[in-house]
């Protein structure tokens, strides 16, 4: 159902502002998403040039909102391909191109970051073997759970968390201060553990009206601090798409 939207001229001291916002997905949550960011520029609270969805779905619910004028004025389009193959297009630009452009990741989505880098050292070094290896220890989370392809997935939360939480600084379930976070956790796990050359971790960070986001440039970046390590000979990184409190791990090693 479409839904009216009202104008106000934003305060330009609070309006955030970038090149484009790809969604990854556009079912429940790439829809939720991309209405949160409408509304977020029906407020005065986002400037944007492109709202970018990919699903290889061309008749995902977004794709319906779409047509309905669910988003208003909100410049939201639909990009049917895969995921892999959409990030490998943008991505591949470089530093300059995303620089202002942003990652809107799903719950449920594989750990793309990984396999974008994974593919980037075959192009790079195509004799030599790359493959993801698992974790030299447990991480010191309270819940943890290792995929079958040897992917590691954490959490501080041993209960269940809205999908919609932006992790404020208490937490809604404990009542209590949230004294933890991802990132500065898995940097002390890799200073323990030598065998790991280094890290690169993806912060996923709530901006506006909900939505978490990753800076499309710490991931271009990324992939020239793999190169840097990869060209001194075998390494291995560990690889992390977090937010405060959980997170998608996995140790790349290029042989």
């Amino acid at each position: 159902m479409s839904r009216a939207l009202t104008t106000r001229v934003p305060d330009r001291a609070t309006t955030l502002r970038y090149g484009r916002v790809v969604i990854i997905g556009g079912g429940c949550y790439g829809s939720w998403y991309a209405q949160q960011l409408s509304r977020a520029i029906d407020r005065g609270a986002l400037e944007v040039n492109e709202i970018v969805a990919v699903d290889r779905d061309a008749s995902c619910t977004l794709a319906g909102e779409l047509r309905e004028g669910a988003y208003g004025t909100a410049p939201v389009r639909l990009e049917v391909g895969t995921w892999t193959d959409f990030l490998a297009g943008w991505l591949g630009g470089g530093s300059a191109v995303v620089k202002h452009d942003m990652l809107v990741p799903s719950p449920l989505m594989p750990h793309l970051c990984l396999d974008w880098l994974m593919a980037r050292a075959h192009a790079r070094w195509p004799a030599r073997n790359m493959r993801v290896v698992p974790l030299p220890a447990t991480p010191p989370t309270p819940w943890e759970r290792t995929a079958p392809d040897g992917r590691h997935y954490v959490s501080f939360a041993t209960w269940m968390c809205p999908v919609n939480c932006i992790e404020p600084a208490k937490c809604p379930h404990t009542k209590g201060p949230r004294d933890w976070s991802m990132p500065p956790a898995l940097g002390a796990f890799v200073g323990q553990h030598p065998a790991l050359c280094g890290s690169v971790i993806f912060h996923c960070v709530h901006r506006t009206y909900g939505v978490g986001m990753i800076d499309a440039v710490e991931i271009t970046e990324a992939d020239h601090r793999v190169a840097q390590w990869g060209a001194n000979g075998p390494c291995q990184v560990l690889v992390g798409t977090v937010s405060h409190c959980h997170g998608a791990l996995g140790v790349l090693a290029i042989d």
